[in-house]
């Protein structure tokens, strides 16, 4: 067991000798100073919503209306976070959800690689985007020994889609996340005023530009191109998905299956029963569709109607004490997804990595106070409802 918590000590142990910390260890502070560092196109990609962004807005504040009742004369001396997901042992619950401009985030525009580092130093597994700026074998040798998922937004040339696939697993990949929500782009005023989709300017291409099978597809290759390939990604980019296409993803893997933006109870059932290994409840982070629901209001029926079949969850998480109400409500594992890409902007690696131990610090020491030894104890507390 770790004690992620220790990371408050080794802070007020600094101080006293006159060392601050380099990397907030709040969110409001760290968006800030990440806008600035990231400048306004990259703020407007990341940190922009579909919409009037109040779906967005909404998947962060709806976890002031959840909220858990302490437990007293408990030994919470010692926590254990630990969890088994797809035949491996996690210390936490912790995932990096995976972002589409992870690349860009850096100053040296290796944000993947960077996210993948901060993966292997905290234990904390990384699910890689398919748009990247880096091959995807590539980053997950530099996760070193945490494992990795991977995260395919499944192009409408089979063939290709099937290289991908073949390509994560071949890499050592632990889990295929396939995201159903984003076969084209949601309505996102800040990139629309700015005339700014990164992509159709050649960024997080990587992938794409170093498959075989989008090579094949090109008379001349990307490096050479790049209107051209570009082009190209535009054509094959965003395959709409039916539940007849498990069989195929089935036929072509044997990776553990993970359906990213499950949000309704029925779809979690039709999911279960036509053979994923894993449901991800998410709204894109409000990113793809306004107007909705907070994921976290979701959670809970999506739990009950998966089963036995792990539940995965991002949008919103801001801090431990979301991580921890996501996990009460019956999620296995809790993705962060802008925390962590604005710790890749403040310090690449160090800083994501920072930014993930403030979470787990958080989570640890809440469980700590309000007497949760276990995740166990955790989701037998639960989490209700402040607002009704």
């Amino acid at each position: 067991m770790r004690n992620f918590g220790g990371m408050q000590n080794e802070i007020y142990n600094a101080g006293l000798k006159g060392v601050l910390p380099r990397y907030p260890v709040d969110f409001a502070t760290l968006e800030k100073r990440a806008h600035e560092a990231l400048g306004p196109m990259m703020t407007n990609y990341v940190a922009g919503g579909c919409g009037d962004e109040h779906t967005q807005d909404t998947n962060a504040s709806a976890f002031h209306h959840w909220g858990m009742v302490p437990r007293m004369m408990v030994d919470a001396s010692e926590r254990d976070l630990s969890i088994e997901l797809f035949g491996h042992t996690f210390d936490s619950p912790l995932f990096m959800a995976p972002i589409g401009l992870n690349g860009d985030a850096t100053q040296d525009r290796r944000g993947d690689m960077a996210a993948a580092r901060a993966s292997a130093v905290t234990g904390v597994p990384f699910c890689a985007s398919t748009l990247a700026n880096d091959p995807l074998e590539d980053v997950k040798k530099a996760c070193g020994d945490t494992p990795a998922f991977f995260q395919l937004y499944t192009p409408r040339n089979r063939e290709l889609a099937e290289s991908f696939i073949s390509r994560a697993e071949n890499a050592g990949y632990s889990a295929l996340v396939v995201t159903l929500d984003t076969w084209l782009t949601g309505w996102r005023p800040r990139d629309l005023n700015a005339s700014n989709f990164p992509q159709l300017r050649g960024r997080v291409m990587e992938n794409y530009f170093s498959d075989p099978v989008f090579r094949s597809l090109l008379e001349k290759p990307p490096e050479e191109d790049l209107a051209a390939a570009v082009a190209m990604f535009a054509q094959v980019f965003g395959q709409v998905l039916t539940w007849e296409d498990m069989t195929w993803f089935k036929s072509v893997t044997d990776m553990p299956i993970v359906l990213k933006g499950i949000c309704h109870p029925d779809d979690a059932r039709k999911a279960v029963d036509c053979g994923a290994d894993a449901i991800y409840c998410s709204n894109h982070g409000g990113r793809q569709a306004n107007g909705g629901i907070a994921t976290i209001d979701l959670l809970e029926d999506i739990v009950k109607a998966a089963g036995d079949v792990p539940v995965l969850f991002d949008s919103g998480i801001r801090s431990g004490s979301d991580a921890v109400k996501a996990l009460a409500l019956g999620a296995r594992a809790v993705g962060v997804g802008r925390p962590y890409i604005y710790g890749l902007a403040l310090g690449g690696d160090e800083g994501a990595a920072w930014v993930l131990q403030s979470i787990l610090a958080e989570a640890d020491l809440l469980m700590a106070v309000n007497g949760y030894p276990t995740l166990n104890d955790v989701r037998a507390a639960g989490a209700y409802r402040t607002d009704r």
